[in-house]
């Protein structure tokens, strides 16, 4: 008994001594800031840093991790690399959409592999596999799940969570969440998914924009009892510190290939919409959702040529063809959504026939906005049809809010 407490007192002395060394390396490398009312300027800790809190828990333990190359300290050290020179017994590593590395193509299969820096295997969970089987689970009795997420219903870091909550469910795994600030955290905007359009891009029933950090996401898809057959998950969350949702979070790493900056993720709830129409929103350039465009010289005095450019996009559309619009490069990051710009396009466009694809639906998690647009409403009157769903929603959330 006494050598064990021993070893759990060495690695909680190891944990507070690398949470210590963090910090000061955040004087040198700080990325993360909040900025409050009252103009006082704080650092953000995410999740990972609070070693002192889940370290002691992989004592002795076979671990997974589900990561990719957003799973940082704010020294630029991954979670990985970290966990291993404190002597974690790693065993695999499960990889998002993406990849690892976070350099695989938007909807490219993900492939299992061995990483060559640490050895572990990589595990995918983008391709035919989206879920950990109870064979890969086998050897392992904490799940550890750290990617950064950009807050969009669509966007499928919150998919992984609830298919890796359900492995841990079924398989009597221990999930660990270490939590990061969403940057668009602010609002809560958007129609909310209904009922039969249930997919790798929406699998729940919440807005957009959701307005929650991952770590209260997977306290609601647990509280809601959104996993199959109702069955809950043994999870813990590792809190942020000093931070609320009114926080300003810059991203210190693309959380994935075609969110470059701060610009592109502001942008990303209401340019994604594009992905369900004939429309580019700038795949094939080094400046992905921050600009719009069609090959008709009609739709804007700006242009852009997509190309093929490898661990972005390989294969965009309109490759090779000069697409006209709009350049949004110059506007300040705005946390909010709006169907102005594809109420614009739409309008403005001679291939009204074509202009939606069968995606749009699936993205937007309903079939009325399509008609919605086609019927000439503007961006107001359709407002106005989300509300009370928005409403309900904003009730459920309250109760998984971690931070003010």
């Amino acid at each position: 008994m006494m050598k064990k407490t021993k070893h759990i007192f060495t690695i909680t002395f190891f944990a507070s001594f690398w949470v210590f060394f963090i910090a000061k390396s955040t004087e040198k490398t700080q990325n993360i800031i909040i900025e409050k009312k009252q103009d006082t300027i704080l650092n953000v800790l995410v999740g990972a840093t609070q070693m002192q809190e889940y370290l002691p828990k992989l004592q002795g333990k076979n671990v997974a991790l589900v990561v990719n190359n957003t799973a940082l300290f704010p020294n630029g050290t991954h979670l990985v690399d970290t966990l291993l020179a404190l002597k974690v017994n790693v065993r695999k590593v499960f990889a998002p959409e993406h990849g690892f590395r976070g350099n695989i193509d938007a909807g490219e299969t993900v492939q299992n592999m061995q990483d060559k820096k640490t050895l572990l295997p990589i595990i995918s969970l983008y391709g035919t596999n989206k879920k950990p089987t109870a064979e890969q689970l086998q050897d392992v009795e904490i799940i550890i799940f750290d990617i950064q997420d950009v807050g969009v219903r669509f966007y499928t870091y919150i998919s992984t969570l609830h298919y890796v909550m359900e492995a841990c469910a079924e398989n009597n795994k221990i999930l660990i969440v270490l939590d990061r600030p969403n940057p668009n955290a602010s609002y809560i905007d958007g129609c909310v998914l209904q009922k039969g359009f249930e997919s790798f891009v929406g699998m729940h029933p919440v807005p957009i924009v959701y307005g929650l950090t991952i770590g209260e996401y997977a306290l609601m898809i647990n509280g809601e009892k959104w996993l199959k057959n109702q069955i809950i998950t043994n999870l813990m969350v590792i809190k942020n510190k000093n931070y609320t949702h009114q926080t300003i979070y810059s991203l210190p790493v693309k959380p994935s290939p075609n969110l470059p900056n701060d610009l592109a993720i502001a942008l990303y709830p209401s340019l994604c919409l594009f992905e369900g129409t004939n429309i580019s929103v700038g795949r094939g350039t080094t400046y992905p959702f921050q600009v719009i465009g069609f090959p008709d010289v009609n739709m804007g005095q700006f242009s852009f040529t997509p190309v093929s450019i490898d661990g972005m996009a390989k294969q965009p559309m309109y490759q090779n063809q000069i697409c006209y619009g709009i350049d949004l490069r110059q506007t300040s990051p705005k946390y909010q959504f709006t169907l102005q710009y594809i109420i614009d396009f739409y309008h403005k466009t001679t291939t009204k026939d074509t202009f939606f694809n069968q995606y749009f639906n699936t993205l937007v998690g309903n079939s009325v906005l399509q008609w919605q647009i086609k019927q000439g409403l503007s961006e107001e009157e359709i407002r106005k049809t989300w509300q009370e769903d928005i409403k309900k929603y904003k009730i459920t959330r309250e109760k998984y809010l971690l931070y003010p």
